[in-house]
C-alpha cells in the first residue's frame, strides 16, 4: 500500500514522502496513529499544492534576503568607544551593539545572531562584518568604530 507520510517515521521516511508499506503495517500502525495518509489522488494532489507552496514561498525568502542584502551592502554603522593609546579602545563592539546600532542609525531589524564575528571588535577602523540573511544569501556591513 501506497502511504503520504505526515510525520517523519524513523527508518520509512521524511514527512511528505510517498513510501509503499506492507498493509498491515499501514492499517495497523501508520494510519492509526495518523503518521500517514493513504495515497489516493486527492491525497496526492493536496500534497502536490502543499509542496507548490512551499517552493513559492522559499523563492519569495530568497528574493526578499537578496534586496537586504543589497541594502545592507550599501550601509555603514558607526559605533563609539572610548579610546586609548595606540589605537585600541577601552572595551569592545559586539555583534549585539552592532544590531542595536543599525537599528537607530539605518531603520534595519537584524538579529545579532545572523551577525557573524569572530571575534569582539577591540580597535578602532573599519571592519566588514559577514551578516547572513537566508542559507544562500550573505552580506557585508561595514562596521566604523570610531573614538568618541
Amino acid at each position: 500500500m501506497k502511504v503520504i507520510l505526515l510525520e517523519d517515521v524513523k527508518s520509512l521516511g521524511k514527512k511528505g514522502d510517498v513510501v509503499d508499506v506492507s498493509d498491515g503495517y499501514a492499517r495497523n500502525a501508520i494510519l492509526p496513529k495518523k503518521l500517514g495518509v493513504e495515497a489516493s489522488g486527492k491525497n496526492l494532489n493536496d500534497l502536490k499544492l502543499q509542496n507548490q507552496h512551499k517552493d513559492k514561498v522559499a523563492a519569495e525568502n530568497l528574493e526578499n534576503a537578496r534586496k537586504l542584502a543589497e541594502v545592507v551592502g550599501k550601509t555603514t554603522v558607526e559605533v563609539r568607544l572610548k579610546g586609548g593609546e595606540g589605537g585600541r579602545a577601552f572595551g569592545s563592539v559586539s555583534s549585539k551593539e552592532i544590531s542595536l546600532a543599525l537599528k537607530e542609525q539605518a531603520g534595519l531589524d537584524i538579529d545579532k545572531k545572523k551577525m557573524h564575528l569572530k571575534e569582539n571588535l577591540k580597535n578602532l577602523g573599519s571592519y566588514e562584518v559577514p551578516v547572513k540573511l537566508h542559507p544562500q544569501v550573505t552580506a557585508n556591513l561595514t562596521v566604523k568604530v570610531l573614538e568618541e
